[in-house]
């Protein structure tokens, strides 16, 4: 991963907007509600030719009575063990607070090399509003304003000046991407974490706990991965906060990212219109799909609900039947692995190129076996079919009349195709 620098400090201080400007890009949520980010964000970044890995952390703050305050501050704190060093903001137009002087304390006993960064001072002119962050004990401070830019070249040159010239390993082209998708607390990052083995990402009994897009390389059996866990998939109507629909759009655009989804769906709920409109949206941007029944635990040991859930799959999720399935629980670990088997399964056939004589002769066969239907008058003839490209495979099919093929028939050629063709 190279050398990182995490960045840190009270909750609304500026963190994500920073973490946007230096990356260029926006992969952080940014609201003016304190709170959003909770899991740690990573990006690659090199900055006067010098490559780090750039990290944006939750507002770390007092944990009161709120379990959930707890996770992200561990998330933090976690953060900050693993960088080599830190820029902790502090916000320039609300002064001086306690909240700052911990995570100063913090970084002191870590001994962390530490950036202070006085956020919010939009120009020279508000230059006096960092006079009271001198109490933090810290000989450089650097005015400086994410939003609008005023500084952070000031504050990048001197991070990057101590960081070692260490090469980023830059994404594979043979790294399968998988993006993960479902409901709301059906256990997008529960399973995630015991993939990895760890923490890495904030898990709650509420829903709505994951708001951004995280990204997380996993290497397994030689093989590269880069699993995206997204925000909770509701059904637009319940969806009503502003931040809530940016966190959607951002798990949908995951699918523009990924090779193969991997659907998770609640064992103990069942199957909802939900989750037949999430594997919708899979299926119409053409990426694999593997359906991963989740909390399998809960009901493997009842026939009655097994023999449920089962019926369920094959009536609402009747249009994806070619898609494999695996149970598993993320409480337990139980078959979790055996994701991974699907996921390298579709990923082959997803990428899979097929000569041009196997195309035709299996479409030939389609049509002695099941003819088109007659649609007024002249006949239908299917002359050449040939793939013209991969993930996901794509045939171009040459007909003599092509308003002649019914739309019933064109899914018909489709479904035998993946069948006799296995893609």
């Amino acid at each position: 991963m190279g050398s990182i620098t995490a960045i840190v400090g009270r909750p609304n201080v500026g963190k994500s907007t920073l973490f946007n400007r230096i990356t260029r890009s926006r992969n952080a949520l940014v609201d003016n509600r304190p709170g959003i980010t909770r899991d740690r964000l990573h990006a690659s970044v090199s900055y006067n030719g010098v490559p780090f890995t750039l990290v944006d952390t939750g507002g770390f703050e007092d944990i009161g009575q709120d379990p959930l305050l707890g996770k992200v501050r561990d998330q933090v704190e976690n953060a900050i063990e693993e960088a080599d060093c830190v820029i902790l903001m502090v916000d320039g137009r609300g002064g001086l607070m306690p909240g700052d002087r911990e995570m100063a304390d913090t970084l002191r006993r870590g001994q962390k090399k530490t950036f202070l960064a006085v956020n919010k001072v939009d120009g020279p002119e508000h230059d006096h509003l960092i006079v009271d962050f001198y109490g933090l004990g810290m000989e450089t401070l650097y005015p400086i304003s994410a939003a609008h830019g005023y500084g952070v070249r000031s504050l990048m040159q001197d991070v990057v000046k101590g960081l070692p010239l260490t090469r980023i390993k830059r994404e594979s082209s043979d790294q399968i991407r998988v993006a993960i998708l479902g409901k709301p607390n059906v256990g997008k990052s529960s399973l995630i974490n015991r993939v990895l083995r760890s923490d890495r990402l904030l898990v709650s009994d509420l829903p709505g706990t994951t708001r951004d897009t995280v990204d997380s390389p996993f290497l397994y059996r030689g093989k590269e991965y880069l699993l995206i866990d997204t925000a909770g998939l509701r059904r637009k109507a319940r969806v009503r906060e502003r931040i809530e629909k940016f966190s959607m759009i951002k798990a949908l655009k995951s699918l523009d990212r990924c090779h193969v989804a991997a659907v998770i769906i609640d064992a103990d709920e069942g199957i909802s219109e939900q989750d037949a409109r999430i594997c919708g949206y899979v299926l119409d941007k053409g990426k694999g799909v593997v359906l991963a029944v989740n909390k399998w635990d809960l009901i493997k040991d009842d026939s009655r609900k097994r023999n449920s859930l089962g019926n369920e799959i094959d009536r609402q999720l009747k249009f994806i039947s070619f898609a494999p399935r695996v149970n598993v629980s993320a409480l337990t670990g139980e078959h979790v692995m055996k994701l991974f088997d699907k996921i390298d399964m579709v990923h082959e056939n997803f990428s899979r190129r097929l000569s041009t004589s196997s195309v035709n002769s299996a479409i030939q066969k389609m049509i002695e076996k099941h003819p088109p239907p007659r649609i007024g008058r002249g006949q239908l003839k299917f002359l050449y079919a040939t793939q013209t490209r991969t993930r996901p495979p794509t045939f171009v099919v040459f007909v003599n009349r092509p308003e002649m093929v019914h739309f019933s028939y064109k899914r018909f050629l489709i479904n035998q195709l993946r069948e006799r063709l296995r893609i």
